[in-house]
């Protein structure tokens, strides 16, 4: 770690009475920055804007946010800053008590957009369905944290599958799939989490007039694909090429309109 800010005070340490501590109450967002420039800024604050609204926690002033990471990047021109806001501190219990809520910004060391493809596997973990908290970039990762300790150490990523055998994302990217010139994407309604990349695909496809699905998909269905595509902040979107243990290969070429958002999403 670089830098980080807890509250506007330089620091790492938070109370051991902290709700994000002690049950995972709060949300975070992960931010590619390129160029001194956070990347999707503006996306960001709407998802975390959902996320606290969704839980009940009081959103911090996009504004404050925005001035404590100038402050904390100052003229570094790449790295991951990372936005973490819980619910602040209570006693011990659920029940949450009233007062401010903690807010840490943290900046980490990156090289930059990479390029390349992402050897996957396919996760013997499943991800529980809880539409309540569906599509939240909640601080309850334990799902995450599993799959990505049983991750070989050959591959990049992994696909994550639901209770219902129902493939979702990765580990930390989102999952597009392409057949010939139709995308489809995993639905999230149950469990998943509604990446800011995801969204602008969806955007994006909207604005170009191309129908992308949001559907249910089977491990059948994906690896019946002609292209598989990861899409996270930090990744951009990336194509897989190798699913390991599966005799798969992509046969077509990146659909233009996941082109044309690739080019975006690191533009300072």
């Amino acid at each position: 770690m670089i830098a980080s800010l807890v509250n506007g005070a330089p620091g790492n340490r938070v109370s051991i009475l902290d709700r994000g501590l002690q049950f995972g109450d709060g949300l975070f967002e992960t931010l590619a920055v390129n160029r001194n420039q956070p990347c999707l800024w503006q996306a960001h604050m709407r998802r975390l804007e959902t996320g606290c609204a969704r839980l009940g926690i009081a959103m911090p002033a996009a504004e404050i946010l925005k001035q404590e990471s100038r402050q904390l990047l100052g003229d570094l021109e790449q790295a991951v800053l990372k936005i973490t806001i819980t619910r602040g501190s209570s006693m011990r219990g659920y029940a949450p008590a009233d007062g401010p809520v903690t807010r840490i910004l943290s900046l980490f060391s990156w090289d930059g957009p990479a390029t390349g493809s992402v050897p996957v596997s396919i996760s013997s973990w499943r991800l529980g369905l809880n539409p309540s908290l569906a599509g939240l970039k909640h601080l309850n990762r334990l799902e995450q944290v599993m799959a990505r300790r049983a991750l070989p150490p050959n591959a990049r990523e992994a696909i994550l599958m639901d209770i219902d055998d129902r493939v979702v994302e990765g580990i930390a990217a989102n999952l597009f799939l392409q057949q010939d010139e139709r995308l489809l994407t995993p639905r999230i309604n149950d469990c998943g989490v509604a990446g800011v990349v995801r969204q602008l695909i969806l955007d994006t496809a909207a604005d170009m007039g191309v129908k992308v699905e949001e559907a249910h998909v089977d491990l059948d269905a994906l690896l019946a694909a002609d292209g598989l595509y990861l899409s996270s902040s930090l990744l951009g979107i990336r194509p897989v090429k190798t699913i390991l243990g599966e005799d798969w290969r992509p046969s077509v070429p990146m659909h233009p309109l996941l082109q044309e958002v690739q080019s975006r999403i690191f533009q300072a």
